[in-house]
């Protein structure tokens, strides 16, 4: 499946976001894979981009992106910028996109491949995500592709009331869910939580946040 074809085939698959299918087929993935991979870069399947690291399947990226439920205003966290394809996605559907990644060699390679493509609204930090970026907190929503055990509290401190998260949660190697969270608007009401599909992400790590170096 060529990058084309990419927005109807998500289509068929039940990804009814008009705006999230037109950023995807806006972008081509081959891009954001390494020569070796760029012959299934069409595919619907994750691929590996290094450092026991994968670029999400097409479909988890627009799901994922989907319920966030973005109108183009939003300032954007996201934890796990990976090769920085989700966070391409993001970048066109929102007003700004915070981004931090853990993997020093992935935060460099990204940042550089999203500037030479020419996103200029993604500000990119190297470090530790369930730490998130206090400093640009609170955000209007949330996207974590990597896995931890439980929601970071941070993180969900760091949502502006009435926002939105989604986040795999589970064991590394075991069962993991997608949930969506809403953190309501009421001061000390619980966040609602949906369970939108079993998922298999990386496990999320920590270490020192610092900025990205050129």
């Amino acid at each position: 499946m060529g990058d084309r074809g990419r927005a109807e085939y998500l289509s068929s698959q039940g990804i009814r976001d008009g705006r999230v299918l037109e950023a995807i087929s806006r972008l081509t993935r081959a891009d954001f894979v390494s020569e070796a991979e760029r012959l299934e870069a069409g595919a619907d399947v994750p691929l590996p981009i290094g450092h026991g690291q994968t670029i999400s399947q097409p479909y988890v990226v627009a799901l994922m992106t989907e319920a966030l439920a973005l109108k183009g205003h939003e300032r954007v966290l996201e934890i796990g910028t990976g090769s920085g394809y989700q966070t391409a996605v993001l970048s066109l559907l929102c007003r700004e996109v915070y981004t931090v990644e853990i993997v020093p060699e992935l935060a460099r390679s990204a940042r550089w491949r999203l500037l030479r493509l020419g996103f200029e609204n993604i500000y990119f930090r190297q470090g530790d995500g369930t730490e998130g970026w206090p400093e640009q907190a609170p955000f209007d929503a949330i996207l974590v592709t990597a896995a931890p055990a439980e929601v970071p509290s941070t993180l969900l401190g760091q949502l502006h009331r009435g926002g939105w998260m989604v986040i795999p949660v589970g064991p590394t190697g075991g069962t993991q869910e997608l949930l969506r969270i809403h953190r309501a608007r009421e001061p000390g009401a619980l966040p609602q939580v949906e369970s939108l599909l079993p998922v298999r992400f990386v496990p999320m790590t920590g270490g020192p946040p610092r900025p990205v170096l050129p």
